[in-house]
């Protein structure tokens, strides 16, 4: 192996600064990102400008994409994007029974270098990342169906954010225990016993990091780096219809491991030919002994189930559920709420889908509102955000799917439909299917309504749910998180009691909370190194993003003993 152009010395003197920093922020929890939001932040210092961003992205389309990888067999591709063009990027295909060994060949070097030296290089790759992102913009949006700018900011510095947190927490669960230790115990008059002990953070194994369609670099990226940092070797698997923004990062990091020195094949990547579907074969293989998966209920139990050789993390579906019970601010409520229901076109692991309204209406500042008039000053709100197309192209970006398009199509029919779904034209992509949130009124008391609001319908659907009071609203909540999870829970309420009563629901079950939101922070959005993504106690997830339970059991601590 040619010897290291990444010295530990380089490493710690560029990136130290930045891990004692995020270090800071995860024990703070206050605001802190090292990664620019803005476009025009970058262009300098080595990263892409705009243009030099597309050109990079647009001279990946159509052509194969080498990663010098063991075990390559063929190629493999196939990639629309949801706005219509074809990418056109074939990648290669591995035979794993070459690949596996190759990848676990690799961990003893990554093991060696300590916890350190490895939150050091992550960090290395993270810039490089950074430096792109511009281009990952690009890839994102045309894998995902995300608008431009949501896919350069979620898809870009907050997804980085995402990663250096798990490298800071795996850091931190690394060095809760000393690497040296001397031991001595007092005996009377007799000598002391005294040992000499060493402990090791020693990785599990290989970990499979199963992407996601929608948010290959957010949902993504956690997993990755945990499992990198705390010294495993990562087989990126990801959705074959969002392949390049992870291929790009694998590239990335093979990259950096091999200029530092390492092996590269600590990372590689696992695309599948159309119809392979490889993650079951690979989730049950020996060698994987740890999986993140982002994704439906129903292969995240199985997962759960069958992978029993390996700590699985799973992020899968939930029901979303905002309790509406009475607000100071009735304005910035249905503001807050029409810009929720619409990001992304409600194709958010948070996006709320139940709002729960007593049927006598609520007390506002306006004055008191029904439950048609809430549902309806509701659904004009949101047509007042999306009324221009432009606006609306930029906050809806284009349904990923066709499942979603069906789903969205077929809840038309739950209900009383309180807020139609249109179509609006994209000027840039004629062939993007781009739809506006459906909204449909149900019944807390009808048991025909239930199987509807009770299930997650993923995509731009809501459902206006009456409820006979507030105290039936929170009962319902808490038998929606505990049956079916939830990863965000938003209330509104003047009333200190309810507010009480909603928080003790969501403690006792395990869901995150946003109460009162009425400004720029919306229920569906969280901040790393401050907000936790998810809780791990309840059914929507079993981890976490990110805390110490994220990380701690990527790897077991060895020890050894010697005499003194």
């Amino acid at each position: 192996m040619a010897a290291a152009q990444l010295t530990p010395a380089h490493l710690s003197e560029r990136h130290r600064p930045t891990l004692d920093q995020a270090l800071e922020a995860i024990r703070t929890r206050a605001y802190w990102s090292p990664h620019p939001e803005h476009p025009k932040a970058y262009g300098e210092n080595g990263s892409l400008s705009a243009a030099e961003g597309l050109a990079a992205h647009q001279a990946v389309l159509g052509s194969r994409f080498e990663l010098d990888q063991p075990g390559t067999d063929g190629w493999t591709g196939g990639e629309v994007s949801p706005y219509g063009p074809a990418l056109g990027v074939e990648y290669p295909h591995a035979d794993m029974d070459v690949l596996l060994p190759a990848m676990r060949a690799a961990m003893g070097a990554w093991r060696e270098a300590g916890a350190e030296t490895r939150a050091l290089v992550c960090l290395e790759v993270l810039a490089r990342v950074s430096a792109r992102t511009h281009e990952f913009a690009h890839a994102v949006m045309h894998t995902s169906g995300q608008a431009f700018m949501m896919a350069f900011q979620a898809g870009g510095p907050h997804a980085q954010d995402r990663g250096l947190e798990a490298v800071a927490y795996a850091y931190a669960e690394q060095t809760r225990t000393p690497r040296d230790a001397e031991w001595s115990k007092p005996q009377g008059k007799r000598d002391p016993l005294e040992l000499r002990k060493t402990f090791t953070p020693v990785g599990r194994g290989i970990a499979l990091m199963i992407g996601c369609n929608t948010f290959p670099t957010w949902n993504g990226y956690p997993g990755l780096f945990a499992s990198l940092a705390t010294g495993n070797a990562v087989l990126v698997k990801p959705h074959p219809r969002a392949v390049l923004p992870l291929a790009l990062t694998v590239r990335i990091a093979r990259e950096v491991l091999a200029e530092a020195g390492f092996d590269p094949n600590l990372v590689a990547l696992a695309a599948e030919r159309p119809g392979e579907g490889i993650a079951k074969s690979l989730a049950v293989r020996p060698e994987v002994r740890i999986i993140d998966y982002t994704g439906s209920t129903e292969f995240g139990d199985w997962l759960e189930t069958h992978a029993r050789q390996a700590q699985v993390y799973t992020e899968k579906a939930g029901v979303n559920t905002v309790v509406v019970d009475s607000t100071d601010d009735y304005k910035g409520m249905l503001a807050n709420l029409a810009f929720s229901l619409s990001l992304y076109s409600g194709q958010m692991c948070t996006t709320p889908q139940n709002l729960l309204i007593p049927r006598d209406g609520i007390a506002t500042d306006a004055g008191h509102r029904s439950y048609d008039e809430v549902v309806s000053d509701l659904a004009a709100a949101v047509d007042g955000l999306l009324g221009d197309d432009a606006r609306a192209n930029g906050l809806l970006g284009a349904l990923v799917n066709a499942d979603v398009k069906a789903r969205l199509e077929a809840a038309a029919g739950l209900g009383e439909v309180a807020l139609a779904s249109r179509e609006v034209a994209n000027p840039d992509f004629p062939d993007a299917v781009v739809r506006t949130p459906l909204m449909v009124k149900l019944d807390g008391a009808k048991p025909d309504d239930e199987a509807a609001y009770m299930a997650e319908c993923f995509g731009p659907v809501s459902f206006a749910v009456a409820v006979d009071s507030t105290a039936d609203a929170l009962e319902l909540l808490r038998r929606t998180v505990r049956e079916k999870g939830a990863m965000t829970v938003g209330a509104y309420t003047t009333s200190p009691d309810v507010e009480r009563a909603v928080e003790e629901v969501c403690l006792e079950e395990s869901a995150q909370l946003s109460l009162n939101l009425t400004g720029g922070v919306y229920v569906n959005q969280t901040a790393a190194f401050s907000d936790f993504h998810g809780s791990g106690g309840n059914p929507a997830a079993n981890a976490a993003l990110c805390d110490g339970a994220f990380v701690a059991n990527r790897f077991r601590v060895v020890e050894v003993r010697r005499p003194a």
